[in-house]
């Protein structure tokens, strides 16, 4: 026999519940049979919620009994807290992955060649430019981060919000093969403040804090690799002087 479930979940003009598309993907997963029930209106979901003691929907019910809402339900198959939860390195991870295939893909067109020393150049060009594409969507909250940390943005605040677009310039002028002598600099300046800031902050001082690499609101910690950021933007800018 299969499984059957009864799903209540909020669907109106205005709005669709994530969760409770979720809810009904999960269970679907899981083998189940889903009546889906829509709750088609805020007087109509108020009802529901004060017919069954609950403060929010959706709400699944399996076997007559009721399970709760997505939460509850991963819970109940099992599953972790949805989500990102803690510390992780992934968004460094897909930044640095996405440059290295633009890099390859890059280089191939204009030389169909995939690994040179311009391969490199571009990888540190293109991860520079998407670092900075985070930090530049939210400069306050890039600079509330930033500024506990770096050193010259702790004596001179404006250099947070000047940071990410010498940061995207570098990496477009690396690009673009602008002279060295107008780029190179501003790359090696930054990579070597940033070096030593992250440094200090996390092997001599011993501080546990979160990166600002990709953004205010990121929960990278502060480590090496926010420190790899750093060490690609001096490469970058010595492999420029170098050629």
């Amino acid at each position: 026999m299969s499984k059957k479930a009864i799903l209540y979940r909020m669907v109106t003009k205005e709005h669709i519940c994530p969760y409770g598309l979720r809810s009904k993907d999960l269970l679907e997963r899981e083998g189940y049979s889903v009546e889906d029930n829509h709750l088609t209106s805020r007087n109509e979901t108020d009802d529901f919620k004060q017919k069954h003691g609950v403060e929010t929907t959706p709400q699944t019910f399996i076997e007559e009994k009721r399970i709760g809402g997505y939460d509850e339900l991963r819970k109940y198959f099992g599953k972790g807290k949805a989500g990102q939860n803690g510390t992780t390195y992934a968004p460094v991870i897909a930044i640095f992955s996405v440059a290295a295939l633009l890099s390859l893909a890059f280089q191939f067109f204009v030389s169909e060649d995939f690994i040179s020393i311009r391969t490199l150049v571009l990888f540190i060009a293109f991860s520079m430019t998407l670092l900075a594409v985070q930090k530049l969507k939210d400069l306050y909250s890039f600079t509330n981060s930033f500024i506990t940390y770096d050193l010259l943005a702790m004596r001179w605040l404006r250099y947070g919000y000047i940071y990410p677009f010498i940061e995207a310039y570098a990496g477009i002028g690396m690009v673009a093969q602008l002279p060295a002598i107008t780029v190179a600099p501003f790359s090696l300046f930054i990579g070597t403040v940033g070096a030593i800031s992250v440094f200090k902050a996390v092997y001599v001082d011993k501080r546990e804090l979160k990166c600002a690499c990709v953004g205010g609101d990121s929960n990278v910690p502060l480590g090496f690799v926010s420190l790899s950021e750093n060490i690609f933007m001096i490469a970058g800018a010595l492999l420029m002087l170098s050629f």
